[in-house]
């Protein structure tokens, strides 16, 4: 009988903070195992469909701000307001393109707009910055059948049970943002904090 190779999933969105520092942190961690040959699939969770409308520019940068100070020194350099998309739908279909290609392709790109988003500012819903940044990872040209695996991502991640970006699967483990402790102190003041200790056991109990 063939056995199935794992992979982990994970539903979220390219403007969430949380998704920045939870994708990084399970690379590393999975590297780190020496399962780098464990693929990492992005599937797409739109807040802009699920909540009604686009990622608002000064919840983000609030977020994270409290990440960069409590968790994450250094990173979110580049996040400003004239570089914050209006969208991530095309981006994000962008992703799926990536992934058609090849899954090595896909985690990249998947890490690469986030990065150009975070650190560089540069708005991903710009189709000029997006062709470039698209070029420039041998993206193939996006397709109707890449929008539309968008949406259908979105369903299956609603029959799923996903709570939020980001939400990871693998094998029979499940966890929302297993590399984050994410407290609210006040309505809006949130306490943040690295769970190595359940992400390793995550990773541990999906990729034995």
């Amino acid at each position: 009988m063939a056995v199935t190779s794992p992979i982990i999933e994970v539903f979220a969105d390219l403007w969430c903070p949380f998704t920045h520092v939870g994708l990084r942190a399970v690379v590393e961690e999975r590297d780190r195992m020496g399962r780098s040959d464990v693929p990492l699939r992005v599937r797409a969770w739109p807040l802009e469909l699920v909540n009604g409308e686009p990622m608002d520019f000064a919840r983000a940068r609030d977020h994270a701000a409290d990440l960069a100070t409590q968790v994450v020194p250094g990173l979110f350099v580049g996040l400003r307001p004239e570089g914050w998309p209006t969208s991530t739908l095309e981006a994000l279909a962008t992703v799926e393109a990536a992934y058609r290609k090849s899954a090595s392709l896909g985690e990249q790109v998947s890490l690469g707009l986030r990065d150009a988003l975070f650190e560089e500012g540069r708005d991903l819903s710009d189709p000029e910055v997006l062709a470039e940044l698209a070029e420039q990872y041998g993206v193939p040209a996006t397709t109707d059948a890449d929008r539309g695996a968008v949406a259908s991502s979105l369903e299956e991640g609603r029959s799923r049970g996903v709570q939020g970006s980001p939400h990871f699967f693998c094998g029979d483990e499940e966890s929302f943002c297993p590399s984050l402790e994410i407290a609210r102190k006040e309505e809006h003041e949130l306490t943040v904090g690295l769970r190595p200790d359940a992400l390793r056991q995550f990773l541990a109990g999906c990729l034995a």
